[in-house]
């Protein structure tokens, strides 16, 4: 399972190069657009900044600016569907957090969240903390090394150094699988995370996955969601409060 799991992480650097082009690309869009949006052609910016979006570059700043533009353009549930984007890049930033929270005091809907155990919270703020590829690089790295320190404890013939080739070899094992552990989480995070955005103005929460459901809430736009299953052109929702309905595919947008 472990060689399993460093021969994804060694395919996921294969595509590092062609990633890097798309991101190159993408950055005399952003500073297009950032110089659009200073003279106050948001719509101008938005759509340099999009066309960026779409073609593969990513960064937390390209995502706050869209929710930026989006907040100027006052559509409020793209520029909190971005504004999340930007925070699972980037969490401690404080101008995502504070805009993000300001978007949010414009949706309607108020629900009473199941509180999360400080540890998951934790895990997934460390997670986050760097890119999926860094916590990758660190996994590597540390392994080459902890092979490294073990062939000085099975070769060596010296006290002294099989016992620092075995100490240090097993502590370079753990950081190795924590920051795999890290990287394949905050890929789950960013690229999984099963969040999403409500972007129809009112959507009912249905019973069952088709229009003859009975009706179990009202949504309006802005909300954010958890999906929890798939059926047909239904998703089905948990709102933060535990309650689950189903509402039609095109009624969100997924972070």
């Amino acid at each position: 399972m472990l060689k399993t799991r460093y021969l994804w992480v060694i395919v996921l650097f294969c595509f590092l190069p062609s990633e890097g082009v798309a991101q190159d690309q993408g950055k005399d869009k952003f500073r297009q657009g950032v110089e659009l949006y200073s003279s106050g052609n948001y719509e101008g910016a938005l759509q340099l900044w999009l066309d960026s979006y779409n073609s593969g570059y990513r960064s937390a700043g390209l995502d706050y600016n869209i929710g930026n533009a989006y907040f100027k353009l006052n559509n409020i549930p793209k520029a909190i569907l971005f504004y999340e984007r930007a925070w699972l890049l980037k969490p401690s930033d404080e101008n995502i957090n504070y805009n993000l929270d300001v978007a949010r005091t414009l949706t309607v809907d108020r629900f009473q969240e199941i509180p999360i155990l400080f540890f998951i919270k934790w895990y997934d703020y460390i997670a986050l903390f760097f890119h999926v590829n860094t916590w990758a690089i660190i996994s590597i790295f540390s392994f080459i090394l902890c092979l490294l320190f073990l062939s000085l404890y099975i070769y060596s013939s010296g006290y002294t150094y099989k016992v620092t080739g075995f100490w240090f070899a097993l502590v370079l094992f753990i950081i190795s699988g924590a920051s795999l552990s890290l990287s394949l989480h905050n890929r789950s995070l960013v690229y999984d995370s099963h969040k999403a955005i409500i972007s129809s103005p009112l959507i009912s929460g249905k019973s069952s996955p088709d229009a003859s459901g009975t009706d179990l809430f009202v949504l309006h736009e802005g909300t954010k969601v958890s999906i929890a299953d798939e059926v047909g052109g239904w998703y089905e929702i948990r709102l933060s409060d535990g309650n689950k309905g189903w509402v039609p595919v095109n009624s969100l947008d997924v972070i």
